[in-house]
Formats: C-alpha cells, structure tokens, sequence
C-alpha cells in the first residue's frame, strides 16, 4: 500500500504510525536464545579419539587455527584457536574419520583471548577402565 503524501511532515507520521504498527525485526537475545539453522556453522568440536593424525584439517585451514599434536601411541589432542578460525568448516569437511563437527553454539565472545584457544584431549581408556572399577568396589 503506497500513499503518496506531498508534504514531508505528513510522509513522516504516515511512516511513524506505519512502524509503530510493524512485528519487530529483532528478538531479545539474551532472554530469547536464537534458533540456528541445522546447517549453521558455530564453534568446532573435536573427537581425538576418532583422530588418526592425517592433519588435514591443519593442511586445509585457511587461517592455520589448527593444530593436531601427538601425546601418545595413537593418542592426539587437537588446539584450536577460535580467535582465528572463519567457520568455514573446511576442517571438517576434509577429515575422513569425522573427528570434527560444527555445532550451532554461537555464544563463543571473551574478553580474554586465551580463553578461545581450545585443547581437545584424547581419552584414555584405560584410566577410565579404573575409575569405573573403584566405583564398583
């Protein structure tokens, strides 16, 4: 519905009372946490215990926000540091075991820059083997 209104006061309340009457264009974030789509790509998670250290994750980031270290015989962790990754999800298209996801988790801000380097340890299965055995006992 277009009006064409001459003057300039009455185009300017015409467009007040037309925004007033308008649903909003924004939701209120922090009360109201916003959907992703099922796609969105958010902050990285990796699964080292699905890595076999083929690295290319490191080779195919275009900003070098990785780094896949070995701690062991066939154990890795992987560091990941958020403050340069773009999201474009190159790592983990490229990984053939599947050791890195995105999520939809976009709530990643920080003051201090230390906190968005990530360290993603494998798991050893056989301490986990023990404490689950003390917990019987």
């Amino acid at each position: 519905m277009k009006l064409k209104l001459k003057s300039k006061p009455a185009r300017m309340l015409f467009e007040v009372l037309h925004s007033l009457l308008k649903k909003p264009a924004t939701v209120l974030y922090p009360k109201e946490k916003l959907e992703m789509a099922k796609n969105y790509r958010g902050r990285l998670v990796v699964h080292p215990e699905k890595c076999i250290s083929c690295l290319m994750c490191m080779r195919d980031c275009p900003t070098g926000a990785i780094n896949i270290n070995k701690i062991g015989e066939k154990k890795f962790e992987a560091v990941i540091d958020l403050s340069r990754c773009i999201y474009c999800g190159q790592c983990a298209e490229s990984c053939p075991k599947k050791a890195i996801e995105l999520t939809t988790d976009v709530e990643i801000a920080q003051l201090n820059p230390q906190k968005l380097k990530v360290v993603f340890h494998a798991k050893d299965p056989d301490k986990c083997e023990e404490k689950s055995e003390r917990a019987v006992s």
